[in-house]
């Protein structure tokens, strides 16, 4: 176990994760300062999702532990305290709602009174300006996962837990995300993510998994 640096707010110590009777990892470490990004690399199968769970609160830890400056907090404590912000690979959208609406009925899950103006900047954002009253079962797969993605400029949370956000955007969107992502680290924000294609991250930390072992990685900021 590696000792504490005393720029790191988020970090994990021998964490390890089962899932379905079978080790899906163990013994990872990991730091994570503010402005950093953590890049998560692997096959199908090799516990990404199930990491980025663990982390959000949403999978059960068999061994280890995460801090948050420091001190060791409760699974799910994160997502409580509103101190993170979680996307899987499902996109919450209901058919019904304009994403305008979607977008108000999220600002006010997290707890805050939705900003109109916050609201159509984030869905501008992602190219979606023009869809904000239409009903969401008119949007594509890929007006779909913007949509979800526009809920991170919403929540003012400093961590975002992101499982393969890149999928099924195109060329825009990758941009529209990876600006998004550039200026949350800008402001102190940090990120972890699983991802096959980092062309548009300037990334500070790695952990690569595969079916028997994982390496311990480092978040902090480059200097």
């Amino acid at each position: 176990m590696t000792g504490l640096d005393s720029s790191v707010l988020f970090s994990g110590r021998g964490l390890a994760c089962r899932r379905g009777g079978r080790d899906v990892f163990e013994d990872l470490d990991f730091d994570l300062a503010p402005g950093g990004l953590l890049r998560l690399s692997g096959p199908n199968g090799s516990g990404k999702s199930s990491l980025l769970r663990l982390m959000a609160g949403l999978t059960p830890i068999l061994r280890g532990t995460l801090l948050w400056q420091g001190q060791p907090v409760a699974p799910g404590m994160l997502a409580r305290d509103r101190r993170l912000a979680y996307l899987g690979h499902a996109d919450a959208v209901k058919p019904a709602l304009s994403p305008i609406e979607i977008l108000r009925f999220w600002s006010r899950l997290h707890g805050t009174v939705p900003d109109e103006t916050i609201l159509t900047a984030a869905l501008a954002a992602f190219g979606l300006a023009r869809q904000a009253g239409l009903a969401a079962r008119f949007l594509s797969a890929g007006q779909k996962r913007r949509l979800n993605l526009a809920r991170l400029l919403i929540l003012p949370v400093p961590l975002w837990l992101l499982d393969e956000p890149f999928a099924s955007l195109d060329s825009a969107g990758t941009e529209a995300l990876a600006a998004a992502i550039a200026r949350h680290r800008t402001t102190g924000g940090m990120v972890v993510l699983s991802t096959h294609d980092s062309r548009s991250l300037d990334e500070t930390g790695h952990i690569a998994l595969d079916a028997h072992a994982v390496r311990h990685a480092r978040g902090e900021v480059a200097s």
